[in-house]
């Protein structure tokens, strides 16, 4: 049976639910209680099973159940709740009057707050001191997801994104790779990384790699814009990830949520969160624990992640945060494979001494203030101290056995700090309503890498051994500062009730320096050592520029939105392109930055409820695009070679639609079921290039289609999902280069599709959660790697399940 046929014979069980009987029938009108208008979206809540309806723009609702006495919710935004409870054998029409919100939200109020019937929303045109108005915008509500979070499932948790291309190769979730429309998803190094606000990566221009990943136990939902971002958050081509974290519970002094979870080949997780709120004083904290023995020999690993927060409120107006993030992890890498041995074994290793290690110290203090109802002001300075080190035996040739001698070695350390201010202003022109923003970002590092000979050993030893190992032909230490001084502005200008216009601008200040020493040896004909010689190197490169971009938005009804967007955007050469001495490629010493934009339009919004969407056609040209193609050296000898691959295009049409049956064939309130379905549909071209064999050829890590789809069903307490994943061929390298059996590094993607099923059971402060992911078992994979965790092939996990018992004190 294939995965299609049986998400088929899923659905079709599961619409037999809708035949069941509905005995009663409420219908009625919320009002204003001051002004008698009619209240629209207005949610109707059973107190105890959840939504049943909301009301439309005359305030009308109705639903039906099977129960005879319910106790309802009636929820309005900046409205006090309402509560009722009615017998329905006695009543089927009724009219509500809701006051204007004067007091502190009830804690009945929160948890309606938190219903959500559909699990992927949008951004507000405003929201905080940041304006998202006609751009495209995306919001993962986690906290809701079916998604296998213990182990931080990508393919899961970003299942509505539209277009996404991830790297599914760590069964651990200890790094987040994703990227999207032609972007490389190597360890998300293509979007501007967050964190409540602000940057976790390595080096945001320098080395923007995101070796930290939040536990997703701890989140509460993940914020997605486009490359329209680029403006208020960085120059990146793949826009903004912002993770924002759980908050304090602000009804209890103490909140305790443990959560422990065990699974296929060795795994355990701990998730212990601990939140609450005294006063003026509230905190949210936790610890995540992970350990496992991987799916393939050689791929053990152990985490630790800490997270803490500590909010104080001065007053109404004014509140400081603190956060500070820990984690360190230690992971044994099995190596890559070739696409030979890929098929005689595709969890096979012949790699047992590679290791990685990273230790990541994150913080930020944050100051928020309200001078006015129309002027807010935020401050936030962030910082990081880190490292990350990586040993083992790496050569172009993946099939050669480990030969036992030095292993190489690269350490970096990552020391930056920054601020970032922003005011945001509500005014009027000419009667109308406007929004300005202004900020400013100041960010420097100093950064350091080294690479060279590492221990001959197996164990996981991170210290250099230069004396022991002379003439180690892979060495150098690098210091590499980098300073950035960005302001950026936006204006949110209402042309009527329906329409609005945003341009915005975004100027940049980029210092990047090397100050390098390098070894270079030479050889004779027999391999002996003729000559060593130190060299040093110092580069700086400073450049200014300039970001514009604008939005239209345009909201004919509550139901339809149509945006549009086009933004500049850039990518600075990082210190890997430059420094790092791979066995497997060579770099261009002429490479520079890329540069280009990205448009997006598009029509999204929700039908009373019954469904929501989103649709999208978008545009994205490269200049001077950074990629891998194969080169000659003038002895003839065959290389890879990392460079300025040319200019490209890529386009397509992105999709979003989450039906919700509930509504659709009015189920009994006791019952949920959603059906979403996401589409990608994309095309691409090198439309010019000095490389030979480039020009024409499709831009690789694209699939044409991307298809991701699934089906959600709740009875009261128990809720399951199915979701499948399709993505169809793609390329690794700039050559469309076909895979050579005894290579692996390059080559093709070979098409794929992946069954994923979960089940959660909630029992008062007891939920059970488990899940199979790979339901089918399909042997696949998602990356061939030119450096670690390879080079070579680097699977994906076979069929795996997990089961979690989470507890709330």
């Amino acid at each position: 049976m294939t995965s299609k046929d049986f998400s088929k014979i899923l659905v079709l069980c599961l619409f037999s639910l809708v035949g069941w009987s509905q005995t009663y029938q409420l219908e009625g009108y919320v009002y204003d209680k001051d002004t008698q208008k009619p209240l629209e979206e207005v949610n109707i809540y059973e107190k105890h099973y959840g939504i049943l309806a909301q009301t439309d723009a005359s305030g009308y609702f109705n639903f039906k159940t099977s129960k005879k006495q319910i106790d309802l919710v009636f929820y309005g935004f900046q409205f006090q709740i309402f509560e009722k409870q009615i017998n329905l054998e006695e009543v089927s029409n009724i009219n509500i009057s809701l006051e204007a919100l004067s007091e502190q939200l009830s804690e009945v109020q929160i948890i309606a707050q938190k219903e959500r019937v559909f699990e992927l929303n949008r951004l507000k045109d405003v929201e905080g001191t940041a304006i998202y108005a006609g751009k495209k915008t995306e919001v993962i509500q986690v906290d809701q997801s079916m998604a296998n979070l213990a182990t931080n499932n990508a393919r899961q948790i970003y299942s509505q994104i539209a277009g996404l291309n991830i790297f599914q190769n760590d069964d651990a979730g200890l790094q987040l790779n994703i990227g999207g429309r032609g972007l490389n998803p190597n360890r998300t190094a293509n979007f501007n990384t967050r964190q409540n606000g602000y940057d976790i990566s390595a080096d945001v221009l320098g080395y923007p790699e995101s070796y930290y990943t939040p536990a997703s136990e701890g989140l509460k939902e993940i914020q997605i814009v486009r490359g329209a971002a680029s403006l208020q958050y960085g120059t990146q081509f793949g826009g903004l990830v912002n993770f924002i974290m759980k908050e304090p519970n602000p009804n209890q002094p103490l909140d305790v949520i443990t959560r422990n979870t065990g699974g296929s080949f060795g795994l355990y997780t701990n998730f212990t969160s601990l939140s609450g709120t005294s006063g003026k004083l509230s905190y949210y904290a936790y610890t995540n624990y992970k350990r496992g023995n991987g799916f393939r020999p050689n791929s053990d690993y152990e985490s630790i992640n800490i997270f803490s927060h500590l909010g104080y409120k001065f007053n109404e107006k004014t509140k400081l945060t603190a956060e500070v993030t820990y984690m360190n992890y230690l992971a044994q890498q099995a190596g890559g494979l070739t696409d030979q041995m890929f098929a005689e074994d595709p969890f096979q290793s012949n790699r047992e001494r590679n290791w990685f290690d990273v230790d990541w110290l994150l913080y930020n203090l944050k100051l928020s203030h309200e001078f006015s109802e129309q002027t807010n002001f935020t401050f936030n300075f962030f910082g990081l101290q880190a490292k990350r080190s990586a040993i083992g035996f790496r050569t172009n040739r993946v099939d050669q056995l480990d030969s036992n001698e030095e292993r190489d070695l690269i350490v970096s350390d990552f020391s930056n700090f920054g601020f970032e201010v922003r005011l945001l202003n509500e005014f009027k022109i000419l009667d109308r309503d406007a929004t300005f923003l202004i900020g400013s970002k100041f960010y420097k590092s100093d950064n350091q890498e080294q690479q060279g000979p590492g221990s001959d050993g197996s164990d996981a030893d991170f210290s250099f051994r230069n004396e022991e190992f002379p003439g180690y032909p892979n060495q150098y230490i690098s210091d590499l500062p980098n300073t950035n001084l960005a302001i950026f502005g936006e204006n949110i200008f209402y042309i009527t009730d329906k329409l609005s216009f945003t341009p915005g601008f975004r100027f940049e200040y980029i210092k990047t320096a090397s100050d390098a020493v390098f070894t270079e040896l030479n050889f004779d004909a027999a391999g002996n050592i003729i000559n060593e010689q130190i060299v040093e190197e110092q580069l700086s490169l400073d450049r200014s520029f300039v970001l514009l971009g604008a939005g239209m938005s345009y909201k004919p009804t509550n139901a339809v939105e149509f945006y549009a967007n086009i933004s500049e955007n850039y990518r600075s050469v990082t210190f890997s392109d430059i420094n790092v001495a791979n066995p497997t490629f060579e770099v261009d010493e002429d490479i520079k930055d890329e540069e280009g934009f990205t448009a997006d339009f598009g029509f999204r919004g929700k039908i009373n409820n019954y469904i929501s969407y989103d649709a999208s056609l978008f545009a994205l040209s490269y200049r001077d695009r950074i990629g891998i193609v194969q080169d000659v050296r003038d002895d003839n000898r065959p290389i890879l070679l990392r460079t300025n691959v040319g200019d490209a295009i890529i386009y397509g049409v992105e999709s979003l639609v989450d039906f919700n049956f509930k509504k659709i064939f009015k189920l009994n309130s006791a019952y949920s079921l959603n059906l979403f379905v996401n589409t990608s549909l994309i095309n691409s071209e090198y439309t010019r290039s000095d490389q030979q064999g480039v020009e024409g050829n499709i831009v690789e890590f694209i699939p044409d289609l991307n298809l991701k789809t699934g089906i959600r069903f709740a009875y009261k307490n128990l809720s399951s999902s199915l979701q499948y994943t399709y993505l169809s061929e793609q390329f690794t390298d700039a050559n469309n280069s076909r895979a050579i059996p005894n290579n692996g590094i390059v080559g093709e993607i070979p098409q794929y599709d992946i069954l994923d099923f979960s089940l959660a059971y909630r029992y008062k402060s007891f939920k059970l959660e488990t899940g199979i992911n790979n339901l089918l078992d399909e042997n696949y994979f998602t990356r061939r790697a030119t450096g670690y965790p390879g080079p070579g092939i680097i699977p994906s996990a076979p069929r795996n399940w997990y089961a979690t018992l989470a507890i709330e004190f």
